[in-house]
This record gives structure tokens, sequence and C-alpha cells, in this order.
């Protein structure tokens, strides 16, 4: 198709990870006759790797809301547990400091680990036949004039929409190209995930082992198997990098202190830097970003793909809202509406997520005795505990309906 000849749109998303999907999903169900399409660089297919996301409680119900976690649920793994423990180097003993028990609300675990297979292959299937897919496909341009935003792919075909959401990423080509600026700065260390299967039972047990060089934390998955996601310095992760899938397991299992006995790699040891990163603006002309492409935040808590769920349920809502109305859904005022109910939530747990590792990720002696003394305190007083579970659930507050569960 040539430039002269535009292809018209209600919604163009670029990015078919979890979040596009989970944003193009919210849109068709919640607004019969949308038309949306997805495009992305790669061909749009349920990812080869056995990596799982920790899904909290409140983005699990945007699920629900959708229609989809029954799907989800089946290959999912409820955490009904976290312990947390605090060891310096060559610490043999690792004593437990704070423990996470019971569920935010009866029966309800406040997160689950889910295998992006699972929750890739339920998206694409029940967004296959609502939207226009554009994958494999490259973007050579990017503009805002007037009522439309204008896509130029690669091979020359030009798309235009009220609106373009930009779920590219980190890296985001659309920020870059509409000249949003980041902030944040690199933390010098390497994130490695990888899945084990292990001798003893996890019994929907999560560990997270404060270390000096970062948190090592073990989720557990269905089976006798967990995913691992832990930090280490940038210096040192190469050697971990390296190591034979035998040495790998005998490093780990020294970590854990054997909590789960013996341990074997399923998958290759993956890695990648570890940096803050938040955008200036979420919102451009015609352009709102969502997940890693408006924040990347520490994974110590395991906040980043919630945040971009969140982002999904107040922009698909802001979106869905103004066209019952029959207003510009791409309109300035109606983005700063999306940009003002998430700022402050993904400030806040920017501020968490870096306090905390620069509080946990080192091995200063006095530092540890006073953290240890909070981490007693808090394991002491149920109500804190409970507040803390909420909010790291994602319940309460000014919630987007689908994030109560609520059709929007």
């Amino acid at each position: 198709m040539s430039q002269s000849s535009p292809e018209r749109h209600d919604v163009i998303i670029v990015g078919g990870g979890p979040v596009g999907l989970t944003m193009a999903l919210a849109l068709v169900r919640s607004a019969p006759g949308v038309q949306v399409a997805l495009v992305d660089r790669r061909p749009l297919e349920v990812p080869r790797d056995n990596r799982a996301s920790a899904i909290a409680a409140g983005v699990r119900r945007v699920f629900e809301a959708l229609g989809v976690w029954t799907v989800m649920e089946s290959r999912s793994q409820a955490i009904a547990s976290m312990h947390i423990t605090d060891s310096g180097t060559g610490d043999l003993a690792r004593p437990l400091f704070l423990r996470f028990d019971g569920d935010v609300a009866p029966g309800e675990a406040f997160a689950h680990m889910v295998p992006n297979q699972a929750s890739s292959a339920a998206l694409l299937s029940a967004v296959a036949d609502d939207i226009t897919v554009i994958a494999p496909a490259e973007i050579a341009d990017w503009s805002a004039d007037g009522p439309l935003g204008r896509l130029t792919l690669a091979d020359g075909r030009v798309i235009t929409a009220p609106l373009i959401i930009a779920a590219d990423g980190a890296q985001s080509r659309l920020r870059q190209r509409a000249g949003i600026e980041t902030m944040g700065y690199d933390y010098g260390q390497v994130g490695l995930v990888a899945t084990i299967a292990h001798e003893l039972a996890h019994d929907g047990v999560a560990y997270e082992h404060f270390r000096p060089a970062g948190p090592f934390a073990s989720l557990p998955l269905i089976g006798n198997r967990s995913s691992l996601v832990w930090t280490e310095t940038a210096q040192d992760a190469p050697r971990f990098l390296a190591m034979t899938p035998d040495e790998l397991a005998v490093a780990i299992e020294a970590v854990m202190g054997s909590t789960l006995g013996r341990v074997s790699l399923e998958d290759k040891l993956m890695g990648f830097p570890l940096r803050l990163q938040l955008a200036k603006s979420f919102i451009g002309p015609r352009l709102a970003l969502i997940g890693d492409a408006a924040h990347v935040v520490h994974p110590i808590a395991g906040q980043g793909l919630n945040l971009g769920l969140k982002d999904v349920a107040a922009l698909a809502e802001v979106i869905v809202e103004s066209l019952r109305l029959g207003l510009d859904h791409g309109s300035a005022d109606v983005l700063e509406r999306y940009q003002s109910w998430r700022r402050l939530d993904t400030a806040s747990m920017a501020v968490v997520t870096d306090g905390m590792n620069r509080l946990f990720s080192n091995d200063i002696a006095p530092v540890r005795a006073l953290r240890d003394f909070g981490l007693g305190l808090v394991d002491r007083a149920g109500p804190v505990k409970s507040a803390l579970i909420r909010a790291a659930s994602g319940i309460g507050g000014s919630a987007p309906k689908l994030l109560s569960g609520l059709p929007i």
C-alpha cells in the first residue's frame, strides 16, 4: 500500500508482548466494534522459553474481567507464603526475618506465578479474531498531525489512528521518535533468570534471600520447579553466565542453603542489565506510553509487569469512556487523565524498589543490623504486614475498574 492510501484504525498498539496484548484485549472486550491494529517487529507467537512472571492479585483480576484467567490459572502456581532472609558474604545461616502468609481475601492468594507461555497463549487466542495484526513489521517513521497519529512502515505502508500506544519496551523507538526523554541510571547490577527443578516440594512458598550483591528470589512453579530471579554485580555476573549447568546447580544450592534440596537447570541462564528508567512524560501528541516504554524498575519486588498491566487498566478505561461519550479518545485532555492516574503510583514504586535495593544490596554490618531489626518489627506487626501485602497485590486506592475485577 502506498503512502497516498493510509490505512485507518481507531487505535494502533506497537508491541505484542503481554502488556500490548492485554491492552488490545481490554479495548475489544470493553468497546465492541473498536478497530485495533497491533504492530510488532517480530512474528506474533507464543514464546519458547520457560520464564514465568509474578502476577499480583489486583492484576489477576484484570485477566478475570477479560475472561482469560481460567485458562492461565490451570498452568499457574499460587504463592501461599513468602519467606525473607538476610545474610552476609560467607554466612552459612540464613535466619528468617520476615514471613508473609495468608490471602488478600478469603481463598485469594496475593500473587500467582504464571508461565509466560500460558499468558501469551491465552491472550493471543482471545484477541486473534478481533484485531488486525501487522507483524513482522518495522516502523520507519512516526508523526502526529492534527486529529491522527501516523506510522510509516519500512515497506512503505502507512497506518493511522487518533491514538497510538507504545508498548514496545524499555528501548521504545516510538518514545524516542516522539522526543520523550527519560531519567534514571544504571544500577551496575545484572538480573539473572533461570528455571530449576528441585528435590523437595516448595509448598507454594516464595523465598527471597537478601545478599550483598542483591536479592536472590526463588518463586514457585507447578510441580517441584521454581523460577529464579537474582541480582549480581555487573563484574560478577559473567562468571555465573559462563558456568556449566552442573556448576550453576552447585552455586544455586549454596545460595539457597539447600532449602529445596538438590537442583538442576531446566533452561539456560539468562542475564539482563538492571536500571531505573522513568519517562519524563507518559504521553505525547496522539501517543501514550505503557509498560516498560514508560517505566523500568528494579525487579526486587517483582512489580515490573504488574505496573505495565496497571497502565493497561487505566488507559483502557479513559479510552473506552471517551469512545462512549463520542469524544476524541486521542486528545491531550483524555491522555492527561491517564498520565495523572498512573504517574504517582509508578513514581512511588520506583522510589520503593530503588530504596529497597540500596538498603539490602550491601554488607555493611550496622546497616544489616538496622534493617534486620526493622524486618523483625514488621514481622510481629500483623496490621502492617496485611497493609504491605494489599499494597503489593495492587488492591485498594482509586484503582481502575479492571483492577477490581469489574468491566469497564
